[in-house]
């Protein structure tokens, strides 16, 4: 599964590699100043089109046949792969309608602030995840009230 999340952060970089601007935001500016807005946006914006154009290259490769494997053995380890593979797409999948409500945040004003706080998410946090919702401290609350649920 490491390998799951190792293709997101890969993606996420690739999505940062593309953008023209060598500006990265910075805690010297104002928050969420339109300058750091239109940094996020655009990396949000490249960030999809990667996943998208990943998704095309799994579609591409699915459209041109099946796996026809004479062996029993390889053929079970290509339809391992693509389940994996399959996996991933249907992770990425939730990760555009993540990156789309970001893009919705960013043009209500919300971005950048705590869904549950309304404090600032901090600059940190969002180019690590552009889609994060909470801040640090009310993200891991969120995650004990749920292991809490989860062992009753």
């Amino acid at each position: 599964m490491a390998s799951v999340a190792g293709n997101d952060i890969d993606i996420l970089a690739k999505a940062r590699r593309s953008l023209d601007s060598e500006y990265t935001p910075s805690d010297n500016e104002e928050y969420m100043s339109d300058k750091q807005l239109d940094y996020f946006r655009l990396l949000l914006v490249e960030w999809k089109k990667s996943i998208l154009s990943a998704a095309e290259g799994t579609l591409q490769s699915l459209q041109d046949g099946p796996i026809r494997e004479p062996d029993l053995n390889d053929r079970a380890s290509s339809e391992t792969d693509w389940g994996i593979e399959l996996r991933t797409r249907d992770r990425q999948r939730k990760l555009i309608a993540k990156i789309d409500s970001a893009l919705r945040r960013i043009d209500h004003g919300e971005y950048g602030y705590c869904e549950v706080t309304g404090d600032p998410i901090g600059l940190k946090r969002l180019i690590a995840r552009p889609i994060a919702t909470m801040t640090v401290e009310a993200q891991e609350a969120h995650e004990r009230r749920e292991k809490v649920s989860r062992d009753d």
